[in-house]
C-alpha cells in the first residue's frame, strides 16, 4: 500500500508540472488523425477512435504497472 501512495504522489507531482509549465492537451486529446468528426449546419458527429484506443493502452499500462508492483 504505501509504494501505491508514493507512486500516486510522484504521478499527481508530474502531472501538476507539466500542467503548471502551460503544456496545452486540449490541442491534441480529441483532435488526432482518426478522430471520426462531421460537422453540418444542425448537425454534430464526433467519435474519437484513435484518442479512446490511446487512453486504452495507458490505462492498460498503469494497470499492469500498478500489478507488477504489488506482486
Amino acid at each position: 500500500m504505501h509504494k501505491t501512495l508514493i507512486i500516486i504522489g510522484v504521478l499527481l507531482i508530474i502531472l501538476g508540472l507539466i500542467i503548471w509549465l502551460g503544456f496545452d492537451w486540449t490541442k491534441y486529446i480529441g483532435r488526432l488523425p482518426g478522430d471520426v468528426r462531421f460537422e453540418r449546419e444542425h448537425f454534430r458527429f464526433y467519435f474519437p477512435i484513435t484518442t479512446m484506443i490511446i487512453l486504452s493502452i495507458i490505462a492498460n499500462l498503469a494497470y499492469r504497472i500498478y500489478r507488477w508492483l504489488n506482486q
